[in-house]
């Protein structure tokens, strides 16, 4: 009876369709072996309804918790509910290998799914971040009786998200390497360390060099961290089996996609809605204003996810109008009047403006006019730091001021006037730098801001660029053109305020600092500080570019 009650609970906190909740039977620690012997621990969650489809969690993250009530939801809903810890973890057997086993574990879970006798052929899938990456491993060979799918904050293909812009996301990765091993030690020792605000993981993402920093984070070495280290060349074969990105297009269930603004997997995410809007699958997609880490994410994974399976699984009686029936794409636009947009599709049209940078720290939509560049000094010993933005912790990301950062020596800010009406932006956004530096390897860090009536600096969206001799060319006058992705945004600067382009050297921790030397990524310990001028003549127009779909 508790059970029941916090289900239908937690079903109307979440607002989801009403429906009259049957007895849940939960068998825990199913030992299901795979092909090569290994015991994979499972539990299900059965509801008492014959033919009632399926929804399967693969998750290294441990089966109690959100998982426990997420899978009583699921089979007083009528659907069999299978929670699987990953190989490695969870008191599963073998060894946790990201990406390596999750298809064949998948596949033989599978087959073990259609041998039971409560088997009716229906599948969902259902993933948070990892959870994601699991489902997307198994996808392609689930054929016909794969129904539906919830893909939160997660995408098909890591490569791209762990060195994005041919850096290293260091941030990410070795903290969620130290959050996996936190799942092996007492529960009192990982409270004492939390308590402490973790000093041995911010030491781990200061240590020099690198292939060092898993040792004093955790206390062990990490193989994965060891091997991402060693692996980061886009060519590099170690990923070929990694990732699944060339198998999303032969996916034909219906998919709904969530995540957040300020999400680390954001542009992989929306890669593979590109590639599912392209092969025809039906799809929805939900933006909001979070965090990879934050609760309203959680609610909405939920909330839009448990709407999509009743529609695709138990059949549209449960589905809630509004929810899954809705709108292909539906965001939240930032800023001042912003708030939810329903779209038939992203990203929605719009016209590219060009921002340009000018002498004084000017911002502006007028071209570009003969002047001298602007010159920093970047010191990897003393790294331009990361403040908010996309992070794999909650409370570290998001929306931050950023005056602290805008006023180092060696961040470059450009500003415009305030605004005469308001600038409404949807979509991709990119720039373009053209920079002169005395070393040939270096970063270029681009950050947009909104300044507010009260000077405050709020990051909207960023990206960064590793530079190297092989990939960008300098021209006759030494002067290199680096083009620079941002994470898309949806986002409105409202009437007064300004908007501001920050440039700088790097976003240490979030990206490994650039220790200057062309030295590998896991062994670089010299540092080398160097000048570099950003110019913005007409000659060499360094700007950004945004797709406004609304002004005034």
């Amino acid at each position: 009876m508790p059970h029941r009650l916090a289900a239908r609970l937690a079903g109307a906190a979440l607002r989801l369709p009403a429906v009259r909740l049957g007895p849940v039977r939960v068998t825990r620690d199913i030992p299901l072996r795979v092909r090569d012997g290994v015991v994979l621990r499972t539990d299900h969650y059965a509801p008492a309804v014959p033919g009632a489809p399926t929804v399967l969690i693969r998750t290294p993250y441990g089966r109690g918790g959100p998982l426990r009530l997420l899978g009583r939801l699921l089979a007083a809903r009528g659907q069999h509910a299978v929670i699987q810890s990953c190989r490695g973890t969870g008191g599963s057997g073998g060894t946790f290998a990201p990406l390596v086993h999750e298809r064949d574990d998948g596949v033989d879970t599978l087959d073990w799914l259609r041998r039971q006798p409560w088997w009716a052929g229906a599948l969902g899938m259902f993933g948070i971040s990892y959870q994601g990456f699991a489902q997307w491993a198994l996808a392609a060979d689930a054929g016909e009786e794969l129904r539906a799918m919830v893909a939160v904050v997660t995408a098909s293909a890591t490569r791209d998200s762990t060195y994005a812009g041919e850096s290293f996301a260091l941030d990410a990765v070795l903290t969620w390497a130290e959050l996996l091993h936190a799942q092996t030690v007492p529960w009192l020792a990982r409270q004492r360390e939390l308590k402490r605000g973790q000093p041995r993981l911010a030491a781990g993402l200061d240590h020099l060099p690198l292939a060092g920093a898993d040792r004093v984070a955790t206390g062990v070495t990490i193989p994965f961290f060891q091997e991402w280290l060693c692996h980061h060349a886009p060519a590099a074969d170690y990923w070929r089996t990694r990732v699944f990105a060339d198998r999303v297009a032969r996916m034909r269930a219906p998919v709904v996609m969530v995540t957040g603004w300020h999400d680390i997997f954001l542009p992989a995410q929306l890669d593979d809605h590109a590639t599912l809007r392209a092969a025809g699958a039906r799809q929805r997609l939900v933006i909001g204003p979070w965090t990879h880490g934050s609760p309203g994410l959680f609610v909405a994974a939920l909330t839009e996810g448990l709407a999509w399976l009743d529609e695709h699984l138990t059949g549209p009686a449960q589905a809630r109008p509004g929810r899954a029936g809705s709108a292909p794409v539906r965001v939240h636009v930032g800023g001042v009047g912003g708030g939810w947009r329903d779209l038939p599709d992203w990203p929605p049209p719009a016209v590219d403006t060009h921002w340009h940078l000018h002498p004084g720290g000017e911002l502006a939509a007028r071209p570009p006019v003969p002047s001298a560049p602007d010159e920093i000094r970047y010191d990897p010993s003393d790294p331009t730091p990361s403040l908010g933005g996309p992070l794999l912790v909650a409370k570290r990301a998001g929306p931050v001021d950023n005056r602290p950062i805008e006023a180092r020596s060696d961040v470059l800010s450009y500003t415009s006037a305030p605004l005469t009406r308001p600038v409404e932006v949807m979509g991709p956004v990119r720039a373009e730098i053209h920079v002169r530096s005395d070393l040939p390897y270096l970063d270029v860090f681009v950050r947009l801001c909104d300044v507010d009536g009260r000077g405050r600096s709020w990051n909207v969206c960023d990206g960064l660029v590793r530079v190297d001799p092989d990939r960008f060319p300098v021209d006759p006058a030494g002067v290199v053109r680096v083009p620079v992705p941002l994470w898309p945004t949806a986002y409105r600067f409202a009437a007064g305020h300004r908007l501001r382009v920050q440039v700088s050297g790097g976003a240490h921790p979030r990206w490994a600092r650039n220790p200057g030397t062309g030295e590998p990524l896991g062994d670089a310990v010299t540092l080398r500080a160097g000048w570099r001028a950003v110019l913005h003549d007409p000659e060499h127009a360094s700007t950004v570019v945004l797709p406004v779909v609304q002004s005034g």
